[in-house]
Formats: structure tokens, C-alpha cells, sequence
């Protein structure tokens, strides 16, 4: 048999949660905040090694191990509570946490001339904590604070106390510190512009995606559904029909003269018609009903649970709200009538022959004078 991998216990796992709370987007910011603290914390024991060897004195190590270890677990405290979601537009405070690193690790350099060295390291070790989250104008803002906190330290330290911090060690030092600040720092400027491209693509291909999507089921021009939506809701409703029992009814309905809209005024006439008659169809549609474009300027309509009577007094109502708007944006003066067909669909009736019989329905309309509707009762 396969290895499998092991799995976690249930106690493992609760402990897991508690410390680093429900999986989700937090934890990867919570985790990050823990390891710092524990970089503080091993900062700490080295600070007590130096102190135990006369290297530093008890009380700046003492200060500056406190509040670095009480600040880092204030800010765990904050992403654990989920407070840092309301305090700050970036959950993860990532730049108030590299800042508070930064002031950490100047006060460390002013007070630990054995490690200065390792102490410029954790300098940029707070730049590049932030190399995946923060903008390129944070980043190199970051940058800034850090070379000038650094060099802050060391000004005062050559200043103060140049026995142990001689200025011509100090400058030597701020050149290194700077060179290598500026390349980290141009690192994650670049990963920030980087991030930032790859966010406007990812925002692209999510908007195109739905878009797909949305064409996917609806009529581009009029925003209703297309043909093959309405096809895979008509036979969903079907199944339904077949459970209630109940007849339905479908509308055929197709603009009268449309082709002549086109021909005399335009197609972008045409276009501003079908989104008009759309917009006016959806309006007096039932809660149960649903319609979309057939083809070109037919519209098709199904009415759940109504009889051909029922269907047919929308067709009515629609006729009237079309009466009584206008079509002025498109042609002035222009008038709109539709001829409609209408079939009752018996359960267990073949979806196709009870479009077909809607289709008659629509073509007598047309025959017999147009701006009318002609029904078709279920077959007994």
C-alpha cells in the first residue's frame, strides 16, 4: 500500500488554532509575527550573554530586550485578535512592525559596539521583511528611515563615546551599511513594482473571466439572457413541471417590421430598439417568470405554472408599457409594436414541439395583421 501522509492529532490541531488562530489569510501574517518573536527572543538571550560577560551594560540590554520583545507581542496580540483589521488599512501591519524593527535595531547598535556587524545584518533583515507586502513607495520610504535611524546611531555613538565607537570606524561602517541597504532596498522596490503588475494583470484576467461568464449566459447587446441560457432554464423548468404537474406556457414574441427600423434609420437604431424592448420585457415579467433573446429580434418568454389565458395577459401588459413608452432617444417619433405566439406546454410535453406550436402561433399573428397575439392551448 501507498504511504500515506500522517495526520495531525485533534489535539495538535486545537493547539495549532489557538496559537495561530482559524486557517485563513491572517495565519501567514501571524506566523511571520511569531517568527520575529522569536528572533527577538534569541536577540534577548544573546543580550543576557553579553551582559553576563561585561560586554554591555545590565540596563540598556534590559530596556531594549523588553520592549522589543513586549512590542513584537503586542503586535502578535493585534493579528491574533483580529484587531489589526479595524486599526489599520493593512491587516498584516507590516510596515508598522518593520518600523518598529528598524528603531530596535538602531537603539541596539547605539548600545552593542561587540556586534555591530550583526547588527547591521538585522538592519537589513528588517527591510527585507516587509520585500512582499509593502508598496514601492513604502519600501523605499522604509529604506530611508532605516539608513537614517542607522546612521543616527552611529553619529551619536562617534559623538558621545568615541572611544568605542571611533568616527572613522562609524564611517566605514554607514558606507557599508549604506551599499548594502540601497541594494536590498532596490530589490524590493522592484518586487514591489513587480506585485503591483502582477496585481493589475490578475485584476484583468478576473474581469475578463466574468465577463466570459456573463456572456456565457447573456445577450450581449440587451443584457438578457441568450439563447442558451434560456434553453438550459426552460429544461430545468421542465423537470419542476414534471413534479408539480402543472402546464406551463411559452411566448414567442417578434418585433414587428424591425428589418425596416434597420433599413431606414440604421442599425445602431436597431440596436438602441432591441435594448429598449428588452429592458421594457423584464419589467413586466412575473417573480416566476423569465425571458431572453431567441434570435435576432425574437424574444422568447416561459411562464411557470400560467395557462395560455395567464401568458397572454402579460403579453397584454407588455403591449400597454410599450404603447406607452417612448422610442424618441432612437427615432423620433418612432412607434413599436410586436406580434406574439402563444403555446401551452402540457407536463412531460417535448420542449421542441411546444416551441413549435408557439412558433405557429407567432406566424398567424403575423399573417393576420401583425400587432397581435394568437394562442395555443395545450394538446389533449
Amino acid at each position: 500500500m501507498p504511504d500515506t501522509p500522517p495526520r495531525s492529532s485533534p489535539a495538535a490541531t486545537g493547539w495549532l488554532d489557538w496559537l495561530l488562530g482559524p486557517e485563513g489569510h491572517g495565519r501567514g501574517a501571524v506566523k511571520l509575527t511569531l517568527l520575529a518573536l522569536a528572533v527577538y527572543g534569541l536577540f534577548a538571550v544573546n543580550v543576557a550573554v553579553q551582559v553576563r560577560l561585561g560586554l554591555m551594560d545590565a540596563s540598556p540590554g534590559a530596556w531594549v530586550s523588553g520592549i522589543s520583545l513586549a512590542g513584537i507581542a503586542a503586535f502578535y496580540l493585534l493579528l491574533r485578535s483580529g484587531l489589526s483589521r479595524h486599526l489599520a488599512s493593512d491587516p498584516t501591519l507590516t510596515l508598522p512592525q518593520s518600523v518598529f524593527g528598524v528603531l530596535i535595531t538602531a537603539w541596539g547598535y547605539a548600545i552593542d559596539p561587540p556586534l555591530r556587524g550583526a547588527i547591521i545584518a538585522i538592519m537589513l533583515l528588517n527591510l527585507v521583511w516587509g520585500m512582499f507586502v509593502l508598496t514601492q513607495r513604502q519600501a523605499f520610504g522604509l529604506y530611508l528611515f532605516g539608513l537614517f535611524a542607522l546612521g543616527g546611531a552611529m553619529a551619536f555613538g562617534a559623538t558621545t563615546d568615541p572611544v568605542r565607537f571611533p568616527p572613522a570606524v562609524e564611517a566605514l561602517h554607514f558606507s557599508f551599511a549604506a551599499i548594502l541597504m540601497t541594494a536590498v532596498s532596490v530589490l524590493s522596490v522592484n518586487m514591489a513594482r513587480l506585485r503591483a503588475k502582477l496585481g493589475r494583470r490578475t485584476a484583468e484576467l478576473h474581469a475578463a473571466l466574468e465577463r466570459i461568464q456573463y456572456l456565457a449566459h447573456h445577450d450581449e447587446l440587451t443584457s438578457i439572457s441568450n439563447r442558451r441560457h434560456l434553453s438550459e432554464r426552460l429544461a430545468a423548468e421542465q423537470l419542476n413541471q414534471r413534479h408539480s404537474g402543472q402546464t406551463m406556457s411559452l411566448v414567442l414574441i417578434d418585433i414587428d417590421h424591425f428589418k425596416l427600423v434597420n433599413d431606414r434609420h440604421g442599425h445602431a437604431a436597431g440596436d438602441a430598439v432591441l435594448r429598449h424592448f428588452a429592458a421594457t420585457l423584464q419589467a413586466t415579467l412575473r417573480s416566476t417568470d423569465f425571458a431572453g433573446r431567441w434570435g435576432g429580434e425574437e424574444f422568447l418568454v416561459v411562464t411557470p405554472q400560467a395557462s395560455a389565458d395567464t401568458a397572454a395577459a402579460l403579453v397584454e401588459r407588455l403591449r400597454e408599457a410599450l404603447a406607452a413608452t417612448s422610442f424618441d432617444t432612437a427615432v423620433p417619433g418612432l412607434r413599436i409594436t410586436f406580434s406574439a405566439g402563444v403555446a401551452e406546454c402540457a407536463p412531460g410535453e417535448d420542449l421542441h414541439l411546444a416551441i413549435d406550436r408557439a412558433d405557429r402561433a407567432l406566424y398567424q399573428a403575423k399573417q393576420t395583421g401583425r400587432d397581435r397575439t394568437v394562442s395555443e392551448f395545450a394538446p389533449l
